[in-house]
């Protein structure tokens, strides 16, 4: 199952989300040990490519997740009316924050005018660039909007493991394998 329907998430979405959390961990872990090294260490140009070209990859996978969301049903929520609204206003700052993260990590990024190469396979050109401030501006928002979209995805991952262990909702599994449908709509 590909698509998603009104009950169940499709395979597209489930890689998706798995293959973005996986990524933005990654990019987050390597973005706080870059800071730590040297110029002599051997990861100091190596940390930051690696780190530019990921985050290129996972803006063009968000912008290709965002479609698919505006396009694609989404299940219906599941728990009490409080926690669904809670959770599309969550979803809703996920997807802000990872733009403004990964947007500010571009600006950086090129603020020198240069495009990004990404992995040599290609290069993201540089569109906005010679702002006043620009890397230190945009640096502080991308350090700061990272760790706030950390502490939101560790609040999310809660939210789905309290569904399913405390509320014995079929949340989690949904969004683990896309043929399980919801088997429990609990009253308002």
């Amino acid at each position: 199952m590909w698509r998603n329907t009104t009950r169940r998430w499709g395979l597209v979405a489930i890689l998706l989300h798995w293959l973005s959390a996986a990524v933005i961990i990654g990019l987050f872990a390597l973005g706080w040990w870059m800071t730590g090294l040297s110029y002599f260490d051997s990861w100091y140009n190596l940390g930051p490519w690696w780190h530019r070209s990921l985050g290129v990859l996972l803006l063009l996978a968000t912008l290709l997740r965002v479609g698919w969301r505006i396009v694609q049903p989404t299940p219906q929520a599941q728990g009490h009316r409080f926690e669904r609204m809670a959770a599309h206003v969550g979803h809703i700052l996920l997807y802000v924050l990872l733009l403004v993260v990964l947007i500010s990590g571009y600006m950086i990024s090129t603020a020198n005018g240069r495009g990004i190469s990404v992995f040599g396979w290609f290069e993201a050109p540089a569109i906005l660039y010679g702002l006043p401030n620009q890397a230190s501006v945009a640096g502080n928002v991308h350090w700061y909007s990272a760790l706030a979209l950390m502490i939101l995805a560790a609040g999310h991952a809660l939210a789905a493991f309290k569904h399913h262990f405390i509320d014995r909702h079929d949340t989690l599994v949904r969004m683990l394998r896309p043929r399980v449908g919801q088997t429990k709509f609990p009253a308002e």
